[in-house]
């Protein structure tokens, strides 16, 4: 049993940002219920190769722990059921452009009078209104509109995207702590809210320290590859066989980088003593210590200065990721039996709670596979419309 058990969330979510808050709802034990399109369903799920056992690889990382409805809201009978469900549930959460909800009796201000207890998440490109409400909001736009993209890449180099949709998990994390602090409010106030969160708005909430150097001191960033605007050494370099990233964030730890690299006399060097210093002789300094790793390998350096204290770690490749003994250590990677991929190996939750642990009690769900046991279990046609 959950710590959500018993809150029941209709999910009109689809792709990513939505999908991925629901599936951590589902996670803490909420009843999650995906209202799908006939016929097509999730869009991530033609998002592919790989695919396995008909379903994409991309579908199954955001939607473990969820019942699967095809319910097409432009058919009468389906919009009631649809009606009736959101009527017995706590929690609705959507994405869809600005007034499709309302088009079909299923806005906010449709149910908050009749049904006040009801949570009313709503995840946009751009926010419920401004100028660009009425645009559709995907990851790469938004994060290139947001100033994200800006700040990616190498000097002078192209647009360079995050490896994955960083600004779409950022929004589902917004809008998972956004639903669980308003159930909190809820249990002490018994209302419900509605809640807007938008792609945009949570990566500029992400931009932390670039967007106050801007603000604060009308500093411009640039993309600087993977070193730090303000902190040196603090970024990737190249050893004898691949690629190190070493963390010398304060003047301690770079004293004692300089002391396991067998160079002491770096560290009362008058332009490397002090960060502020090292900043301004960046292009000095990164070059010394490129020089002194390109002795040695990656498997030679890492332990070796993690023994000295200092922040270090390989630029691994997937497959290195999931061998790493830290990885293995942590036994996030979970193994789902899926009723037509066989068993499915999938990255679990990300924090471990003392009493009331996130679990996986349900692979991702095949299109359709809920529809007559939710009909049945919660929205039965014959039943009178009450909603």
């Amino acid at each position: 049993m959950g710590v959500l058990s018993g809150i029941r969330v209709v999910d009109f979510t689809r792709v990513v940002a939505g999908p991925y808050c629901t599936m951590l709802l589902g996670d803490l034990g909420a009843e999650v219920i995906k209202i799908e399109q006939p016929g097509k369903g999730d869009d991530t799920r033609s998002w592919g190769p790989p695919f396995v056992g008909g379903e994409s690889a991309y579908f199954l990382s955001v939607n473990r722990n969820k019942k699967s409805v095809c319910l097409d809201l432009n058919n009468e009978d389906d919009l009631k059921v649809v009606h009736r469900l959101v009527a017995e549930s706590d929690v609705v959460i959507e994405n869809f452009r600005s007034g499709v909800m309302e088009r079909f009796g299923l806005g906010y201000e449709d149910w908050h009078e009749r049904h006040p207890r009801l949570i009313y998440c709503s995840i946009s490109g751009y926010g419920r209104s401004g100028p660009y409400k009425d645009r559709a909001g995907y990851d790469v736009i938004v994060s290139a509109m947001g100033g994200l993209m800006g700040i990616t890449g190498t000097p002078e180099g192209e647009p360079v995207k995050t490896g994955v949709a960083l600004t779409d998990v950022i929004t589902g994390l917004n809008a998972f702590s956004a639903i669980q602090t308003a159930l909190y409010h809820r249990e002490r106030s018994g209302q419900g809210q509605r809640l807007d969160v938008s792609l945009l708005s949570a990566e500029l909430a992400a931009l932390i320290n670039a967007a106050s150097s801007y603000l604060i001191a009308g500093e411009v960033p640039q993309p600087q590859s993977s070193a730090h605007g303000s902190i040196v050494p603090y970024q990737a370099f190249r050893a004898a066989d691949g690629y190190i990233v070493i963390g010398a964030a304060n003047d301690k730890l770079f004293h004692k980088l300089c002391l396991a690299l067998a160079h002491p006399e770096w560290a009362t060097d008058e332009r490397f003593r002090i960060n502020a210093e090292r900043v301004k002789n960046r292009e000095a300094l990164i070059s010394l210590i490129e020089d002194a790793l390109q002795a040695e390998s990656v498997a030679t350096w890492e332990p070796r200065l993690a023994q000295a204290g200092i922040a270090v770690g390989p630029v691994n490749r997937m497959d290195q990721v999931f061998q790493d003994p830290q990885v293995m250590h942590s036994q996030q990677v979970v193994s789902l039996a899926h009723p037509t991929a066989g068993d499915v190996r999938l990255v679990g939750p990300a924090v471990n709670y003392s009493l009331t642990p996130a679990e996986i009690t349900s692979p991702p769900p095949l299109l359709g596979e809920h529809t007559q046991e939710i009909i049945k279990s919660y929205c039965d046609p014959s039943q009178p419309d009450d909603s």
